[in-house]
């Protein structure tokens, strides 16, 4: 007969081993591994409303046209920089179809801080803006010049306090200019210690300011004001965008301009479907590329989208996939969205490119 005392001891041993075995899962459940996870974030259209007000707003002397159903953007929940991933996410994430796992240094490469990472979404976000309100206008017909604009002031330097971020530069010493290089080459000509004179516009009011050129950063030879010039935008008409600082990145341009588009033409361009998509925009009307293109797809059809609108770069992605029941309509271009569109509203099971 087993001795009573023999039996505690071995029910005690294995209670204390199972409970060390217990916590060391957990420590490596939980153990913090380097990478971070793509997954279906919030849609917002394009059409509707963001907070009290609409997303898009034109000027009172804007001519707007009504519209129905849905065009809206997708987008993705990324695991924050600075955030601690668990194994058990890790693999959490790897177990579901429409989470994508990524090397944390892929994503965020150089040890890039949340701030960093908000700054740089928050930036090319105005570029995109910028962008499908030049795309979009210009599909519906509008003329949009581009102008230099001051892209940034350094410190210290003969234009800090006088010139400002998005002023347009309008003239150098009394001649017009009409792109960045011709800024570079009027100021470049100048030596060290002369004056220039500098016209711009702000906030439609025009304005001048004299400088006087230096030598600046590593360039010992050519005589600068200390501005950085990119390339701007004269838009014909106002129109602004409301999404703030709920989103950040480039990939809303595509679905920004077809709503620019969409109100300042005759005709439902969706006729009454519900549209999703994603994709760069350039000012000349070209998509680009997007990451996460699975999980936006998976966003869209979670909201109820029949058409997504897949950028040409991402169709091999987007087809190797689900298209979760939607149809897949391949775009390089913002008039052949507008085409597809057209097409889809007459007929929704019409043939149009696809992935």
């Amino acid at each position: 007969m087993p001795n009573p005392m023999q039996l505690s001891r071995r029910t005690l041993t294995l209670s204390i081993s199972f409970s060390l075995l217990i916590v060391l899962v957990c420590a490596v459940a939980f153990m913090s591994v380097p990478y971070v996870t793509m997954r279906p974030g919030p849609v917002f259209n394009t059409l509707g409303t963001i907070g009290d007000e609409p997303m898009l707003t034109f000027g009172d002397d804007v001519r707007t046209y009504p519209t129905e159903g849905r065009l809206d953007f997708t987008t993705v929940s990324v695991t924050r920089s600075e955030a601690k991933m668990s194994l058990l996410g890790a693999i959490q994430g790897w177990l579901d179809p429409d989470i994508e796992v990524l090397p944390h240094d892929f994503v965020y490469p150089n040890g890039q801080t949340n701030e960093e990472s908000d700054a740089e979404g928050a930036a090319m976000l105005a570029t995109s803006q910028d962008a499908s309100r030049a795309a979009g206008l210009r599909a519906a017909g509008l003329k949009v010049a581009e102008v230099p604009v001051v892209a940034g002031v350094e410190k210290g330097s003969p234009a800090d306090g006088k010139l400002e971020k998005g002023d347009i530069i309008a003239s150098v010493d009394g001649k017009k200019v009409s792109n960045q290089g011709a800024v570079a080459e009027a100021v470049g000509t100048r030596k060290p210690g002369e004056k220039v004179e500098v016209g711009y516009v702000r906030d439609g009011k025009p304005g001048s300011v004299v400088l006087t050129t230096k030598l600046l950063g590593d360039d010992s030879k050519k005589a600068r004001v200390g501005i950085a010039v990119g390339p701007g935008f004269r838009f014909p008409v106002d129109v602004q965008n409301h999404i703030g600082d709920r989103v950040g990145g480039p990939s809303a341009g595509m679905m920004f301009a077809l709503a620019i588009y969409d109100q300042l033409t005759p005709g439902p361009l969706t006729g009454g479907q519900n549209v999703a998509g994603t994709g760069t925009i350039s000012p000349d009307g070209t998509v680009g590329p997007i990451g996460g293109i699975g999980q936006k797809m998976a966003g869209a059809a979670d909201n109820g989208a029949d058409i997504f609108l897949v950028p040409a770069g991402n169709c091999a992605e987007a087809a190797a996939g689900s298209d979760h029941g939607m149809t897949l309509v391949k775009v390089a271009k913002l008039t052949e969205a507008i085409d597809a569109l057209d097409v889809l509203a007459k007929n929704p099971k019409a043939k149009v490119p696809s992935c």
